[in-house]
């Protein structure tokens, strides 16, 4: 089964609302899909992370430089397509977007296994140890106006955000310590003592800003402090750790196999949030997994994107062995973009429809159970969302 296509399609719309995170407000909802045809007629779906700018260069990378390494390779060699791959573009970059292009093209070509062997992706990585997995709900973004009128809006969000039914909560941070120690404090108000949130700063602070807004949180009983200080900064995250009851969660913005061993051998982390569309795809997160429990560390997939990576990561939480294990062991969540988003609803063709099952099913969503990733985009959708 030979590869004779590989494209990329990325699907831009405006948003009805600015939205932001500690590094930028953004207008636009864009996904980038990666789509690898053979030459049976079978064609497998995969996801790059990275939004706008960032999509159209990897598209780039992925139709101009990785597409003519594997035509005419067997679609079902992905080890040795990653490898191969990878090699040819260590020189120009172990990490970002070249692996961020690597990985949607290797999620694809799981998606074509699964498909060849009538398997959903789980079963094909050994089996789920669960049908179902929690979700928690992603909102309280970032907006262009007071903190103070932002603050009320947030304690009307988490509030909502726990009304819908979702295991627990994030909020977003980013305009300095003592403004976001009031949002944090507006989100506990608004959801009670005993529902769980996290914080995420996208890595904004210096290790002294991340102690003073990690103190608070401490007090605030949240569940964890995501990417507090810059990614590179392995010190300041374990020092962070040491000094800090709330957990320690981060990863998302770390590559492949070698960074991560780095990573997690720095002890900076309670939590780990690899990224499966940015850190090499499907196979390499397998490999970080293996480091991540070689370490004890437990793992949380951080998820951004449309249907297609979140049915990804559906496969990879439901084949995550329990850690350390016993009669109630620690359970990995899904995350979940709780604002506006036509690719996470609109983009398949039988919609995974999250936000219905978290209600439904107290807070539980179902693993697809379709072969390869079990979802299937709708190409006139595609079409009308398409940047050409």
């Amino acid at each position: 089964m030979k590869i004779v296509k590989v494209e990329s399609h990325v699907l831009q719309y405006d948003l009805p609302e600015v939205l932001g995170y500690s590094q930028q407000y953004y207008t636009k909802r864009s996904t980038h899909l990666i789509e690898v045809t053979t030459d049976e007629g079978i064609t497998g779906w995969g996801e790059c992370f990275g939004p706008g700018n960032i999509a159209l260069a990897n598209k780039a990378i992925v139709e101009r430089v990785i597409q003519p390494m594997i035509l005419g390779d067997d679609a079902l060699s992905r080890d040795v397509i990653w490898h191969k791959v990878y090699n040819l573009l260590r020189d120009h970059g172990q990490k970002g977007m070249s692996m961020q292009a690597l990985s949607g093209v290797d999620i694809a070509l799981w998606d074509i296994a699964g498909k060849v062997a009538g398997l959903p992706l789980s079963s094909l990585l050994g089996g789920g140890f669960r049908k179902t997995v929690p979700v928690y709900g992603y909102g309280m973004m970032l907006r262009p106006e007071p903190v103070t009128e932002l603050a009320a809006r947030f304690t009307e969000e988490a509030a909502a955000i726990q009304d819908m039914g979702f295991a627990a909560t994030k909020m977003k941070v980013g305009f300095g310590p003592r403004d976001d120690i009031t949002l944090a404090t507006a989100v506990r108000r608004g959801i009670g003592d005993d529902f769980r949130f996290m914080v995420d700063a996208n890595h904004c602070y210096t290790t002294s800003d991340a102690f003073h807004v990690g103190r608070a949180l401490d007090e605030l009983d949240a569940y964890w402090f995501e990417e507090p200080v810059a990614p590179e900064d392995h010190d300041g995250y374990r020092e962070l750790r040491q000094g800090l009851k709330v957990n320690i969660a981060g990863g998302e913005a770390e590559f492949g196999r070698w960074g991560w061993r780095t990573l997690l051998e720095s002890r900076g982390l309670d939590i780990a949030q690899p990224e499966v569309c940015a850190l090499g795809g499907i196979s390499e997160y397998l490999r970080v997994l293996a480091l991540c429990h070689a370490h004890f560390t437990p793992v949380i997939n951080h998820v951004w994107g449309s249907a297609i990576a979140i049915a990804a990561n559906l496969h990879l939480l439901a084949t995550i062995p329990p850690l350390p294990g016993g009669l109630h062991p620690w359970e990995p969540m899904l995350e979940s973009d709780t604002t506006d988003n036509a690719f996470r609803d609109e983009l398949i063709t039988e919609p995974l429809d999250i936000k219905g099952q978290v209600k439904q099913n107290g807070g539980r969503v179902s693993i697809p159970t379709g072969p390869g990733l079990g979802v299937e985009p709708d190409r006139d959708f595609m079409r009308y969302y398409e940047v050409t």
